[in-house]
């Protein structure tokens, strides 16, 4: 997979992909992650990107230009699954979403900052607009790091037990079971007997059932009667 980030604070990236399973996933060459600086692709003197907004009102407004042509080189070089735009009005991530952009080949991600971008972006080069949150960030760096980790950990090679992924809380909304490690016993808290018993089927119902219940205690706006 290939991910192309648009922004206007290129070094906001600065690390953010050189740790852990990102690291590793771009090490293996299973994911290119390349972030591109939209100042670059200005034509104003200035090189400013944003500009007042027509009728007035606070805030500044990204301007067409170099997106627009900073998304028609990419566009050029390569087709593209997604051109997403991370706005706090967009569709809210889940791990369904995740799931199916981890299976594209190329996605662009383009992060807004001030009051927004010009809507004619949205409404002729975007082709998928996603929120993380019912929140505002000064800006859609954060946005694009949080996807970019979601979608990368599902893809196959990333995580060395792939099966990891796919019990991860939200997959068949619900929530993980409770997990336990050595030592089974500490300070009188103790591992539940059942995950000690090596009876497999019964440990599967187990973690079901709590996966279930904690779901439905916790996030009842998900559950969903199996």
């Amino acid at each position: 997979m290939r991910i192309d980030i648009l922004s206007i604070f290129p070094d906001f990236f600065s690390g953010a992909f050189e740790h852990s399973i990102l690291k590793r996933a771009k090490g293996k060459g299973i994911v290119e992650i390349h972030i591109h600086d939209i100042r670059k692709y200005t034509t104003n003197k200035q090189k400013s990107v944003d500009d007042y907004q027509y009728g007035g009102g606070a805030g500044m407004v990204m301007t067409i230009q170099p997106i627009d042509d900073l998304i028609g080189k990419l566009k050029s070089e390569r087709d593209y699954d997604e051109i997403i735009y991370l706005t706090p009005d967009g569709e809210k991530l889940n791990q369904g979403i995740c799931n199916q952009l981890s299976t594209n080949q190329n996605i662009i991600l383009l992060c807004g900052h001030y009051k927004g971008i010009d809507q004619r972006i949205r409404e002729n080069l975007i082709t998928k607009e996603i929120s993380i949150g019912d929140y505002v960030l000064t800006g859609g760096e954060l946005g694009a790091i949080v996807l970019s980790d979601a979608i990368i950990r599902l893809i196959p090679g990333v995580i060395s037990d792939e099966t990891s992924a796919l019990t991860d809380c939200f997959q068949d909304d619900l929530l993980s079971p409770p997990v336990y490690t050595r030592p089974s016993e500490y300070k009188g808290w103790k591992v539940p007997e059942i995950l000690l018993s090596g009876d497999d089927k019964k440990i599967e119902n187990w973690r079901q059932k709590q996966a279930e219940e904690r779901t439905k205690t916790l996030r009842p706006d998900i559950f969903k009667d199996k």
